[in-house]
């Protein structure tokens, strides 16, 4: 029987927050101003230690590229995830845990990125991802690199700008900040992509900007797509339980 033990999980508190940025691309604009009600998040995105238990209780097939030295490692970040799976695993954990898991809403996943700062280009500010001590890629093997081996932002969060793209719950609609609700946005109610954030170890430029969009077939599985676990709050919650899943027990 698989030992369960519940990813590292850190509270995303409520507020108002700008997204979205006036000097990227198309799809970033307007800023808008936006009401998130309180959330927790993964502090790392889900690595392969975490993912073998679904594959393993499940009888589910590897993901692609599971064995290859870039992308074994158990603290690297699991790779060759479709949305559906991310999903299937969000599902499994709910099951096990009983507590409902998800995938981060894009605005929820910004928010959770920008650590406390407001209109920053980065999790760590406006420096230039050239400037920073890190490659953003794992130099010994290629791939990504394990997961929390940089800084954290300000809530204390890893790898939010570099290591693989984390899938988010909406769907895709480059459009969707000229009509986007201000209170807990969720995305358009229908589409054929699902949005993703946050940088590629493949890409030239390794690190990605806290507003920067994109988006993939939720069925495709590509070696720098991975994901990082949402969870809602009860509006009332016993401070005992709320301690519990912050230390992951």
């Amino acid at each position: 029987m698989y030992s369960l033990k519940i990813p590292d999980m850190v509270l995303i508190p409520e507020g108002f927050f700008l997204m979205g940025s006036e000097t990227g691309m198309d799809n970033e604009r307007p800023v808008h101003r936006i009401w998130l009600d309180a959330f927790m998040i993964g502090r790392f995105p889900l690595t392969n230690r975490e993912f073998r238990g679904f594959v393993e209780e499940n009888g589910k097939a590897e993901p692609p590229f599971w064995s290859e030295e870039m992308f074994c490692h158990p603290d690297k970040p699991v790779v060759g995830i479709s949305w559906t799976n991310a999903m299937a695993y969000c599902d499994w954990l709910s099951r096990l845990a009983e507590r409902r898991f998800r995938l981060p809403t894009e605005a929820e996943w910004e928010r959770a990125a920008r650590g406390q700062t407001e209109e920053k280009l980065y999790p760590w500010g406006n420096e230039h991802p050239s400037e920073r001590p890190f490659p953003g890629y794992d130099l010994q093997t290629g791939g990504p690199e394990r997961v929390g081996r940089y800084e954290p932002n300000g809530f204390g969060l890893y790898d939010m700008a570099e290591g693989v793209h984390e899938w988010c719950s909406d769907f895709y609609d480059p459009d969707y900040y000229l009509h986007s609700p201000e209170r807990n946005p969720k995305g358009p109610s229908s589409g054929k992509r699902r949005a993703s954030r946050g940088g590629s170890w493949r890409h030239r430029i390794k690190f990605s900007r806290c507003a920067a969009r994109s988006s993939l077939n939720p069925f495709f599985k590509y070696a720098d797509y991975g994901f990082r676990l949402a969870m809602s709050l009860q509006k009332r919650r016993e401070d005992s339980s709320l301690k519990e899943v912050e230390q992951g027990q």
